[in-house]
């Protein structure tokens, strides 16, 4: 991982993106401390986009559906 200061950040702005694009994470700092992390984004593939709804739908269905009670919209708002 890199570590620029703001000034250089914001002088080499293009060159630091490319940096990113190519997929090395920078930190930037101001006065020594670090303010901020510029990474990749990582795209989701449709195989892990599928991946993620088979667990999610997954883990829905092992849980129990709660019995609540069926209450309309005036019912919810007829003390306002």
């Amino acid at each position: 991982m890199k570590t620029i200061t703001a000034a250089d950040a914001n002088r080499n702005f293009s060159k630091l993106l490319r940096d990113v694009q190519s997929g090395e994470e920078v930190t930037i700092t101001s006065h020594g401390r670090p303010v901020a992390r510029i990474a990749p984004v990582h795209v989701k593939t449709d195989a892990e986009r599928k991946a993620a709804f088979d667990r999610l739908m997954t883990r829905l269905q092992s849980q129990p559906a709660l019995d609540l009670p069926k209450v309309t919209r005036d019912e919810i708002y007829e003390d306002i």
